[in-house]
């Protein structure tokens, strides 16, 4: 399964030539890995967080730009597991104008507890079942 979800191109996204600046796509991938856990996972980020004592700090992150965004545009984010590890998840979020990749970033990240920083094992109860959904090879 993939999850998607729609984000309007503001104007606070764009450099002064109209085209989104790079380093708000980083934003806009973290903006969709917390919409992820509310909506695809059935944990919010608050709950992650205060309830659940645990982050998901990005570790590793390679972004491809490949065609320039503008202000106004709807793009689609695709996001995707490609890996699930002990302790870490490998991410794949693609950014579409219809069906034209704009930008594409590969994300590492890791659970970790909230009191040490350290990672901790992605529990086979709960958390595991939850990523495999998403878990997806193809494409």
């Amino acid at each position: 399964m993939i999850y998607e979800r729609a984000k309007r191109i503001r104007f606070a996204h764009c450099d002064p030539a109209g085209i989104v600046f790079y380093p708000r796509y980083v934003e806009l991938f973290n903006e969709v890995v917390e919409d992820w856990f509310a909506e695809g996972l059935g944990v919010d980020f608050h709950a992650l967080h205060e309830e659940h004592r645990l982050g998901i700090p990005t570790v590793r992150l390679e972004v491809e730009y490949l065609a320039p965004s503008r202000y106004g545009d709807l793009l689609h984010f695709r996001l995707r597991v490609r890996e699930i590890g002990n302790a870490s998840l490998k991410l794949e979020i693609g950014a579409y104008a219809g069906e034209q990749l704009r930008v594409r970033g590969h994300l590492k990240v890791v659970m970790a507890s909230a009191e040490t920083l350290r990672p901790v094992p992605i529990s086979d109860d709960f958390w595991r079942p939850r990523f495999a959904t998403f878990l997806n090879d193809a494409g």
